[in-house]
Parts: structure tokens; C-alpha cells; sequence
């Protein structure tokens, strides 16, 4: 962590001299000032997180000084220096937004009390502050934007359960937005100040799974230097969001069916059970009826899970609401590039964006709007601006139905929407992957296969084979 920095403003330089070295002994940052005005143009070219500042100075007093400080940064803390403790332009400071005051002359302990009090006032500030912007901010990302029928029925269903204990199993394609809507109920649930964290079932390797999900002790494998609590116990008085459910092997699947029935878990390498208070929210984009009809899903954990079931809709299904999913979109990433033109979406291109099929969903729409956003110089943002197979969805139709009077292969048409998606995100293969709902890796040889993975360097290769343990947590 950075030093706090400390400007001290005084007329005479010896008080300058001996505030700087006390200071500094405590392990501050300190810059000096012989004048408001000169305190005046430092603040205004670097941040301070505390002013100790003399009253009696010539041309601009601390009086006037701080309210110069409090015009350009209101949550500084001053500290005002007089030479008497009963001085009344002290107190007026203070009733002004001064932090305190101090006489010259008092002991070095007093000073570096009132000094340490300021400064945790100004972090205590500034986290608050930055918290602020975070939940300001997750608030406008984490919006569910939708009006068709098929989102006001989830709507009605998020209003319905989201204050019981109830578990919770949401289904829809990749893309779709099931880890958002578990979050949102969350976040209105009675649970809501507590932890919510996710975590990607199929993404970890199953030799791992346990211990992430449920801890372990230290020496309980190789590698176990200390104890580890896991997810569940993390989520301790939240909710524990398992995304892909349906990719958890049999042997953790008999582990989650005794953490729901029982409210309880064994940590590897442990005999004695951890109890544990939280919720449960998973989802999944597969039939899990049909992997129960053919023994990869345990029938008992699917009937425990689907207690209350959430079906979201493809973005096919809800075409009506690409309009409003598209201006949001764009104001959210309009934010995220300073500088950018505001972008607006013309006739042709909205047309056009409402005819796709949309297989990565709401996500792949993200990614256009994205990419789009960036290349276009423009304010206005036209069919021509968008990925071949957005632009002209016909067209791809019309190929691929010549294709397939032609007899080519399945091989060839999965070959075919791969480019037309990796396309479509402006060739950012991780994007496309997730898109595509497959493994990194499993793309990366698919395109290699295909002979197109030229511009591969040894970074992507090294990106996409570590992605396949990648462990998805957000507490």
C-alpha cells in the first residue's frame, strides 16, 4: 500500500522542517508549502490525503485556504495549526470542515494521534466512496433488461421466491444469463449482506472439485500445507451459485445430496462433519431429465435441486427485447472506453440484428455490440458496421441450406459456425469459446484442425490450455 501523503503549509520554515521529520519517522510521505497559494497549486496537481495547515499566514490564511482545499477535494482532511488553543479562527476552522486543531507547541504523541485519526477518516472516506461506485456499478451491469412475455414471467417468479429458502435450479442455453438472474435473487433475498459466490462446476478438474467445493485439511493430500475452507463454507449465511451443474461426477454428486439434505459437509481429509448455512442456486444448460433417463445425473440431486425451477428463454425466443438489450449495451460500454462517440443504432442494423439466430444468446449480442462499438468511428452504427453473419443472416442461411443439399458433412457445418461466431466477437477466441460453450483448448484444436490458427502465438496457447482448470469465484 502506498504511503499516506501529508502536505504541511506554514510560513516559517522551521515549523515546516520539524512537522516534515516527525512525519516522516512515521512513515508518511510529506511535502511542504511556505504559502496557501503554493499549497493551493500542489493540491490542484497532485491528491494529498491530509493538509496540516497554519492559521496566520500572509496573502491567503489557513481560513482561506481551506476552503480552497474543500473547492477542490471536499473529503481532505486539514488539521489547522495555532499558536494558541483557545484561538477562535481554530474553532471557526473547525465549524468550517476542519478536522481538528492543533496548537504548535503541543507534545509529538498528541500530533501523530490527531495525524493517524485523519487519516483513517480519509480511508475510511475513500473506501466508502469506492464502494459506492462498485455498487453503483454492478447495479447498472447486473440490470435484467427484458419486457417480452417469456422475462416478465421470470420477473414474476424472481418476485415470488426470492425471500424463501427455497433451492433454486435455472435452466436455459449458454449465454442466456442464469449466473445474473441468480444473483438477483440474491440480492433481494433476506441473504443479501451475506457472501454470494459462484462457481463453475465444469471448469474445475473433478481431482480438485471436492476440495474447492467443500475444503480440506492440511496434509490430507500432497500439496495440503494448511487447511482450506472451501466454497460452501465461504458462502457461510449466503448463497452458493453452481453453474453447470449437470458437469459434476457421480461422486461429488453424492456429496451435494448430503450437503442439501443435511445442511452439512465433510472437508477431505476430515471425519467429522461441518455444518453450513446457505443457499443453494444451480443451473445448467443441459436436459438433466435426459441425463437422469441415461444414469449421468443422480435422480435423487435433480429432485432436490429442482424444488423451484426458472426456465429462461434464448434470445430467439425474446427477439422484441434486442432493442432494449442493444441501447443498454451500448451506454454500458460507452462508459467503459473514455473518449469514446456516443453510438446510436440505425434502422438497417437494428432489423438486422433482430432477424439473427443468436446462438450465444444474450452474451454473443454483448460481444457485437462491444466489438461494434469500438471499430465504428461514428456516432451511428449501420448494418454494414456488423459481423457478416449478423449483418446478412439470409444469406448464411441460404449457404448453409446449399451445403446441405449438397451433402456435406456435419464436420463441415460445425466448421462453418465456428468461424461465422469466432467472426462475430472480431476473432477473440476466449469470447467465442464461451459463445460456442466449449473448452479453450477444445477450440484452439478445432481451429487448428481447420488450418486457421495461424495467428496463435504461444501466449494464447498457454491461456487457453490453463483455461480448462480455471476455478470461477466472485465473493
Amino acid at each position: 500500500m502506498a504511503e499516506p501523503r501529508i502536505l504541511v503549509v506554514d510560513d516559517e520554515e522551521s515549523m515546516c522542517q520539524y512537522l516534515s521529520i516527525l512525519l516522516t519517522k512515521e512513515g508518511y510521505e510529506v511535502t511542504t508549502a511556505s504559502c496557501g497559494i503554493d499549497a493551493l497549486r500542489l493540491m490542484e496537481s497532485r491528491p494529498f490525503d491530509l493538509v496540516l495547515s497554519d492559521i496566520q499566514m500572509p496573502k491567503l490564511d489557513g481560513i482561506q485556504l481551506l476552503k480552497g482545499i474543500k473547492a477542490i477535494d471536499s473529503e481532505t482532511p486539514v488539521i489547522m495549526l495555532t499558536a494558541y488553543a483557545s484561538e477562535q479562527s481554530a474553532i471557526d476552522a473547525v465549524n468550517l470542515g476542519a478536522f481538528s486543531y492543533l496548537q504548535k507547541h503541543c507534545k509529538n504523541d498528541e500530533i501523530k494521534i490527531v495525524v493517524r485519526n485523519a487519516l483513517t477518516l480519509r480511508q475510511a472516506t475513500s473506501e466508502n466512496v469506492q464502494l459506492k461506485k462498485e455498487l453503483r456499478s454492478r447495479f447498472q451491469r447486473s440490470k435484467i433488461i427484458g419486457q417480452s412475455a417469456g422475462m416478465r414471467a421470470v420477473f414474476k417468479m424472481i418476485d415470488k421466491i426470492a425471500t424463501t429458502p427455497a433451492t433454486i435450479l435455472i435452466t436455459g442455453e449458454s449465454g442466456t444469463g442464469k449466473e445474473l438472474i441468480a444473483r438477483t435473487i440474491h440480492e433481494r433475498s433476506g441473504r443479501s449482506s451475506r457472501p454470494f459466490v459462484a462457481i463453475n462446476c465444469g471448469a474445475i478438474p473433478e481431482t480438485l472439485l471436492e476440495s474447492q467445493l467443500f475444503g480440506h485439511v492440511k496434509g490430507s493430500f500432497t500439496g495440503a500445507d494448511r487447511d482450506h475452507d472451501g466454497f460452501c463454507r465461504q458462502a457461510e449465511g449466503g448463497t452458493i451459485f453452481l453453474d453447470e451443474i449437470g458437469e459434476t461426477p457421480h461422486a461429488i454428486q453424492v456429496k451435494l445430496l448430503r450437503m442439501l439434505q443435511e445442511r452439512e459437509i465433510y472437508p477431505v481429509g476430515s471425519s467429522k462433519s461441518v455444518k453450513v448455512d446457505l443457499r443453494v442456486v444451480a443451473a445448467t444448460n443441459r436436459d438433466l431429465e435426459l441425463e437422469v433417463a441415461e444414469k449421468r445425473f443422480r435422480p435423487d440431486l435433480y429432485y432436490r435441486l429442482n424444488v423451484i425451477p426458472i426456465e429462461l428463454p434464448s434470445l430467439r425466443e425474446r427477439s422484441d427485447d434486442i432493442p432494449l438489450l442493444a441501447d443498454h449495451f451500448l451506454r454500458m460500454h460507452f462508459q467503459d472506453y473514455p473518449g469514446m462517440v456516443s453510438k446510436a443504432v440505425s434502422d438497417d442494423a437494428l432489423g438486422s440484428l433482430m432477424r439473427y439466430d443468436w446462438p450465444g444468446n444474450v452474451r454473443e449480442l454483448e460481444n457485437v455490440i462491444e466489438r461494434t462499438c469500438i471499430i465504428r468511428e461514428g456516432a451511428m452504427i449501420t448494418a454494414a458496421d456488423l459481423p457478416a453473419c449478423v449483418a446478412a443472416p439470409q444469406a448464411f442461411d441460404d449457404d448453409s441450406a446449399n451445403m446441405l443439399g449438397s451433402h456435406v458433412s456435419l464436420e463441415d457445418l460445425e466448421q462453418r459456425h465456428i468461424l461465422a461466431v469466432l467472426e462475430s466477437v472480431g476473432g477473440h477466441k476466449k469470447k467465442a469459446a464461451e459463445i460456442l460453450d466449449i473448452n479453450p483448448s477444445t477450440l484452439y484444436r478445432k481451429l487448428l484442425k481447420y488450418g486457421v490458427s495461424d495467428d496463435f502465438d504461444q501466449d494464447d496457447m498457454d491461456a487457453f490450455l490453463a483455461e480448462e482448470s480455471d476455478i470461477l469465484l466472485e465473493v
